[in-house]
Formats: structure tokens, C-alpha cells, sequence
């Protein structure tokens, strides 16, 4: 029984066709998490699990192509076929308000506390999640964001979310059996919210981390290029994060 991690998308900023937007499948034992909610990963995260059966979601930040698939999630568990109770859901502060926002048309607001128990991210914030620990972050991306580490059964797996590298995710990743990190930024920058390849290889390498995920690549660089230019910070293993593909951590 061991700790899983499918890449429903990784695309940014937007959906390619064969590519949602990022979302991940973190399963132990009978625990599923929907570990980011991106544009079109509702679609993909079904050939795996049904929403019925997830035990929470959880949100970095509220970038639409990281959430935007909790407005289609909503419809379905309120006016469609799924029965179940409130899935939990973790997330930046402010995540009820803004999805009400968006899905309020009329004057009464829109019941998203109807569909998902919410639950608002901290620095620190620790729960778990059937078999999952979980620890949060704070971490650099210009708005509310977050990156998580989840641990089962001695395995351990560390997210970025979206920032810059940050002494927070160096912190969280310490050690970390697998750093799944993002690499959008093609070209690094003084005001840059993302890594670079090569940040990926130094925040993996200053963590420890067993083993270098790179996921969300940008659009102005390949997969490719992206693992070849973190191998020249990281000695260790790395792998692309391709859509449909599953990982065992740990």
C-alpha cells in the first residue's frame, strides 16, 4: 500500500489539448486528495476516482489554473447525479467568497459551503486526511499561496504550488522522498513569482529531496529542456510531470 501521485495536468496558463491545467491524484490505501483543481482535470481525475469517493481537496492558490475546475466540481455536487456530504476543502483565504462570486447570479449567494466544507490555509496549518498528514506552507507567488508536504506510511511527497524559490518550501521539502516542483519561468527574473529549471534543481538540492519532480512547465520552454537544464543543480533523479502518469513515492 503505497503512496501514489497521478498527474491529471500540468499545463499553464491555459488547457492544451491533451494537457489540462494542473491538477494531481494523491492516493494511499482507500484516501484520495485532489491536490489542485485546474482547468479540465475534473474530466481526467474521473477515470480514477469518483468525486463521491474523494476525502478532501486542496487548493494552493487561487489562480484559475489551479482552481477553476472547483466551480464545475460545485454543479456537480449540487444539481447533478453525485450524492455525497460536503467534500473538505483547503484552500487560500478567501477561497468561499471568491468562488460565490463567481457562481452568484441573482441576489441570494450562491451556496458553496452547501458543496464543500472549507476550510482557510495558514503557515503551518497541519490536518489529516483519512491516511494522509499534512503541512502547509506559506510561499511566494505575489498573491495567497501555498505548497504542501504529505506524508503516509514513511513516504513523504512535497508540492511547490507557484512561487518563487523561498527558504519556506526549502524548509518543507527538507528531506522530502519526492519535491513534485514547478519550472514555468523560462528566463529568471528580479520580480519572477515562479521557478526556473534551474531553481527546481536548487530548491531540490538544498532540501535533500530523493528524487525531482518538475511539473507546470511554460509555454517557452519543452519538458525536456526543462529536466536537462534542473539536471545541471541536482544530482538526482529527475522526471517530467506528463499527464496520466503515476508516480510511486517513497
Amino acid at each position: 500500500m503505497g503512496l501514489d501521485l497521478t498527474v491529471l495536468g500540468c499545463a499553464t496558463p491555459y488547457p492544451s489539448t491533451d494537457n489540462p491545467c494542473s491538477g494531481y491524484l494523491v492516493s494511499h490505501g482507500d484516501t484520495r486528495l485532489w491536490m489542485d483543481a485546474g482547468t479540465g482535470t475534473l474530466g481526467p481525475l474521473q477515470r480514477h476516482t469518483r468525486l463521491e469517493d474523494l476525502d478532501a481537496i486542496w487548493i494552493s492558490h487561487l489562480h484559475a489554473d489551479h482552481s477553476a475546475d472547483l466551480l464545475t466540481a460545485y454543479y456537480a455536487l449540487l444539481f447533478a447525479d453525485v450524492e455525497r456530504d460536503r467534500i473538505p476543502l483547503y484552500g487560500p483565504p478567501g477561497i468561499a467568497d471568491r468562488l460565490a462570486a463567481f457562481l452568484t447570479n441573482g441576489p441570494r449567494r450562491s451556496p458553496v459551503e452547501d458543496a464543500f466544507e472549507i476550510t482557510e490555509l495558514h503557515h503551518g496549518h497541519e490536518t489529516a486526511v483519512g491516511s494522509l498528514r499534512l503541512t502547509t506552507a506559506a510561499v511566494e507567488h505575489g498573491i495567497p499561496a501555498f505548497g504542501v508536504r504529505i506524508e503516509a506510511a514513511g513516504a513523504s511527497l512535497t508540492y511547490s504550488g507557484d512561487t518563487a524559490p523561498c527558504r519556506n518550501l526549502t524548509e518543507l521539502a527538507s528531506g522530502t522522498d519526492v519535491l513534485l516542483c514547478e519550472s514555468e519561468s523560462a528566463v529568471k527574473t528580479s520580480d519572477t513569482a515562479h521557478h526556473t529549471p534551474e531553481d527546481a534543481g536548487e530548491t531540490a538540492t538544498a532540501a535533500g529531496a530523493g528524487r525531482l519532480i518538475i511539473t507546470h512547465v511554460g509555454r517557452f520552454l519543452t519538458p525536456q529542456e526543462a529536466v536537462t537544464r534542473a539536471s545541471a543543480r541536482y544530482p538526482g533523479p529527475i522526471e517530467h510531470a506528463a499527464p496520466g502518469v503515476t508516480f510511486s513515492v517513497g
